[in-house]
C-alpha cells in the first residue's frame, strides 16, 4: 500500500505541494548575517568615538551652574558664559573643513583616530584649570570648549562616508544613522552625570577623558575602507578589506562573483575619475551634482539650528525653567536626553518605512505645533489648563525634531555628494552648519533678553513651518536607491532608476541586491 492510500485510511487529505523545484534564494554577499555583523560591529567601533559631541553639546547644562556661581573661587561673568557655551560651534567649522582634508589625505580610520586624540587634549584641559587666576581659568575653559569644538566638526563626516562605503544600499540607512544615535547618546550620558555630579565639572571632565581614551582603544581594530584603500592605489588591501566586508576571509583574491564584480565596478569608476582632467573642488562646485545638494544640505543644517533644536540641547535646563516645568530642571534635562535617544534608535527602520521627506514633513510640523503651544502657554487660558503642557511640549519637540530635522542632514550628508567630491563637500557643509550653530547658541542669551522666552518660542515655530515648506519643495527622496542614482538625479534633473548596464559598469559603486 503506497503512502496516498494510507493517508486516505486516516482520514488526510492529499496536499499539492508547489514551488519545489525553485532554487534556494540566498542574499547576495553583503547582506548575509556575517557581512552584517561585520558591517555593524565596524560602524559601532567608528561610532564610540562621536559620543564626545553629544558630550560637548550638553556640557553648558549640566556645568554653568556651578562656573556662574559668584560663592566660586573663580567664575565665570553672563558674557563668558555665553562664550563658554557657544564657542565650540565657532570652532566645529574648522573641525568641519579639516575632516574634509584628512578623509581624503589619510583615510577614514586615521581621521577618526585624530578625532579620538584630539578630545582626549580638550577634556585633560578642561579638567585642570587655574583654581585663582580668573583670567586664566577663563580662558583655558574656553581652550578647551575650542578643541572640543573642532572635534564636534571632524566627527560629523567620518564615521557616515565610512558607514555608506563599507555597506550595500539595504544596511546603509541603518548604519549612516550611528552617528546620529551616538550624539543622543553622549547628549544623556552627560545629562545623566550632569544630575548625579552638579558641583564639580572637573570631576565630569576626567570622566569624559576616561571614556574617550576607551574610544581611541575601539577605533585601533577597525579595518579601513576599500573605496579609500582602491582610490590611494592600494589594490591588495581594497580587496582584502571589501572580502571582509562581504562576510569572507581576508583574502587577497576575491573569488565570489558577485563581490567581484562591485569591486570591478568600482575600480573602473575610479580609474574613469583617475582619467578625466582633474579639477578642484571649487571648480566642480559648477556642476549641479554638487551644487545642488550642498545648498540642500546647508539649507537645512540652516533650518536645524534656526529652529532651535541644538539651544534646548546646550540650554535645557535654564529653557525648562523659562517655560514654566516645575520638576528639577536637571531631570527635564536628563528627560529630553533619553527621549531623544530613544527616538534616534529606531529611525533607520523609520527612514526606510516612511522615506526621508515624509520624515521631515511630519518632524517640522510636531516642531511648529510643540513650540507655538509653548509660546501660547502663559498667554491663552485653555492651554495654561492642560497639566504638564510645557514638559509634553519641550519633550514633544524633542522626539519630533529627532525624527527628522535633527537627525535628516546627518543622515543624507554620506547619500547625496558623488564619491569624487565626499570629503571636502561634506566638510564644507558642515562647516556652514556649526557657524550657523555657533551664531544662534552666542546670540540666544541676548535674543531672549530683549525678546523674552515667549517670542523666541514663536521664532523657532515660524522657523519649523518654513522649515516644512523647504523639505516639501527642494529635499530628494533617497530611500532604496543608489549613490549612482541619487547622483544622476541631481545631473540630469530626473528621479531615474535606469539600470542600463554601462551606467553601471563605470559608475556604480554598490551593488543592488538583484530584483526579485
Amino acid at each position: 500500500m503506497d503512502e496516498q492510500e494510507r493517508n486516505l485510511q486516516n482520514g488526510k487529505q492529499p496536499r499539492i505541494v508547489s514551488g519545489l523545484d525553485r532554487p534556494l534564494k540566498t542574499p547576495p554577499p553583503g547582506e548575509q548575517f556575517r557581512a552584517v555583523r561585520r558591517q555593524v560591529v565596524a560602524v559601532i567601533l567608528a561610532n564610540v568615538g562621536v559620543f564626545s559631541t553629544g558630550m560637548t553639546l550638553a556640557l553648558p547644562t549640566a556645568t554653568l551652574h556651578q562656573l556662574k556661581n559668584p560663592k566660586e573661587s573663580v567664575y565665570l561673568t553672563t558674557s563668558q558664559a555665553s562664550w563658554f557655551a557657544s564657542v565650540n560651534a565657532l570652532a566645529a567649522p574648522l573641525g568641519g573643513l579639516l575632516s574634509g582634508f584628512l578623509l581624503d589625505k589619510i583615510g577614514r580610520k586615521r581621521s577618526l583616530i585624530v578625532l579620538n586624540v584630539l578630545t582626549i587634549l580638550a577634556w585633560i584641559l578642561l579638567a585642570t584649570p587655574s583654581g585663582s587666576d580668573q583670567g586664566a581659568f577663563f580662558w583655558q575653559l574656553i581652550a578647551s570648549r575650542f578643541i572640543l569644538g573642532i572635534g564636534m566638526g571632524l566627527a560629523s563626516a567620518p564615521p557616515g562616508v565610512y558607514a555608506a562605503e563599507i555597506s550595500v544600499p539595504r544596511t546603509r540607512g541603518s548604519l549612516i544613522l550611528g552617528t546620529s544615535i551616538s550624539v543622543a547618546g553622549g547628549i544623556t550620558i552627560l545629562y545623566g552625570i550632569g544630575y548625579y555630579i552638579r558641583d564639580d565639572f572637573r570631576l565630569i571632565a576626567l570622566i569624559c577623558c576616561g571614556y574617550q581614551l576607551v574610544s581611541l582603544l575601539c577605533v585601533l581594530p577597525l579595518t579601513e575602507s576599500h573605496c579609500w584603500l582602491l582610490s590611494k592605489k592600494r589594490v591588495t588591501e581594497a580587496k582584502r578589506s571589501l572580502n571582509y566586508f562581504r562576510g569572507f576571509s581576508k583574502s587577497d583574491e576575491i573569488t565570489h562573483p558577485l563581490v567581484l564584480e562591485e569591486f570591478q565596478v568600482l575600480q573602473k569608476s575610479l580609474q574613469q575619475r583617475d582619467a578625466e582632467v582633474k579639477v578642484s573642488f571649487w571648480t566642480s562646485l559648477k556642476e549641479p551634482e554638487v551644487h545642488k545638494p550642498l545648498l540642500i544640505l546647508m539649507s537645512l543644517f540652516a533650518f536645524q539650528q534656526l529652529t532651535g533644536i541644538f539651544v534646548v540641547i546646550v540650554y535645557a535646563a535654564e529653557i525648562s525653567l523659562d517655560a514654566g516645568i516645575e520638576i528639577d530642571p536637571f531631570m527635564c534635562a536628563l528627560l529630553i536626553g533619553l527621549a531623544r535617544l530613544v527616538t534616534t534608535c529606531p529611525m533607520g527602520y523609520i527612514l526606510e518605512l516612511w522615506g526621508r521627506r515624509r520624515a521631515g514633513i511630519i518632524s517640522t510640523l510636531g516642531m511648529a505645533i510643540c513650540m507655538l503651544m509653548l509660546a501660547g502657554h502663559s498667554k491663552i487660558d485653555f492651554l495654561r489648563d492642560i497639566p504638564y503642557l510645557p514638559v509634553v511640549a519641550i519633550v514633544g519637540f524633542i522626539v519630533l525634531s529627532t525624527l527628522g530635522l535633527y537627525t535628516l542632514p546627518f543622515f543624507m550628508i554620506s547619500e547625496l555628494f558623488p564619491q569624487r567630491v565626499r570629503g571636502p563637500a561634506s566638510g564644507l557643509t558642515v562647516a556652514v552648519g556649526m557657524f550657523i550653530s555657533f551664531v544662534c547658541l552666542k546670540t540666544f542669551p541676548d535674543l531672549k533678553a530683549a525678546m523674552g522666552m515667549r517670542n523666541c518660542f514663536v521664532f523657532f515655530g515660524v522657523m519649523a513651518i518654513l522649515a516644512l515648506v523647504f523639505v516639501y519643495w527642494a529635499l530628494p527622496e533617497t530611500r532604496r536607491r543608489t549613490l549612482l542614482e541619487i547622483e544622476e538625479q541631481f545631473r540630469s534633473g530626473r528621479s531615474s532608476k535606469s539600470r542600463s548596464q554601462a551606467d553601471v559598469e563605470m559608475k556604480e559603486v554598490f551593488v543592488r541586491r538583484p530584483e526579485e
